[in-house]
């Protein structure tokens, strides 16, 4: 009988799994755009720098009526504006963030000072406390003024003439020369005008998605 040769069997190929399909990576979300608070800080110093400097300059005589300056002080001029520092915090402002909340606290810090502390101080020496108290936010203003050399001539000039508010202020109370603190109304005048200018500036810019007004 003839021999028969035996081919040994070859095992098929294992199935392979199919390739998988690179998925490609989602797309990171957009980050969230902040709203830009400096035009409401600036605001808010504003219209209660105005209202209290109408005082100040002597425009209006009947100092009876400047109780309406508290309540601007602390909820506008005050808690808005510090609100609007934290705000600037977020954004990585330093500058902002420094003079939002510092303004803003003194607004509310003048508002308490007004309210519960000139009433408990010697009647006749009052004007010495509060003429420091304006000193040490003149000495403040002075070397933001400084720091704001670096930003456009509208901020320039609202922090100097802020300073010079102050200044004026301040020795109108330590001298009691009605005169200089005549004068700090009206330069608080022109610094309100200032800022309102700014936060114009800002909203509109933000609004109409251009400059419309310069800021220098």
């Amino acid at each position: 009988m003839p021999s028969s040769t035996l081919t040994p069997a070859v095992p098929a190929p294992a199935p392979q799994a199919p390739a998988a399909t690179p998925i490609a990576a989602a797309a990171p979300a957009p980050a969230a755009r902040l709203a830009n608070p400096g035009p409401l800080g600036l605001a808010a110093f504003a219209l209660t720098t105005f209202v209290l400097s109408l005082f100040n300059s002597g425009l209006i005589a009947n100092a009876a009526l400047s109780a309406v300056v508290l309540p601007l002080a602390l909820f506008y001029g005050g808690l808005a504006q510090f609100v609007a520092g934290v705000l600037e915090f977020r954004r990585g402002n330093t500058f902002g963030t420094t003079a939002f909340v510092s303004y803003g606290a003194f607004w509310m810090a003048f508002a308490g000072y007004v309210k519960f502390v000139v009433p408990t101080l010697p009647a006749g020496q009052a004007h010495i406390a509060t003429g420091w108290f304006l000193i040490a936010w003149f000495v403040f203003t002075a070397y933001m003024a400084v720091a704001a050399l670096k930003l456009d001539l509208a901020h320039r000039a609202l922090f100097t003439v802020l300073a010079l508010t102050f200044l004026f202020l301040a020795l109108g109370d330590l001298t009691q020369v009605t005169a200089l603190g005549h004068a700090g109304g009206w330069l608080g005048l022109l610094c309100a005008g200032i800022a309102w200018y700014v936060s114009f500036a800002g909203v509109a810019e933000e609004t109409w998605g251009r400059k419309v007004l310069a800021l220098g």
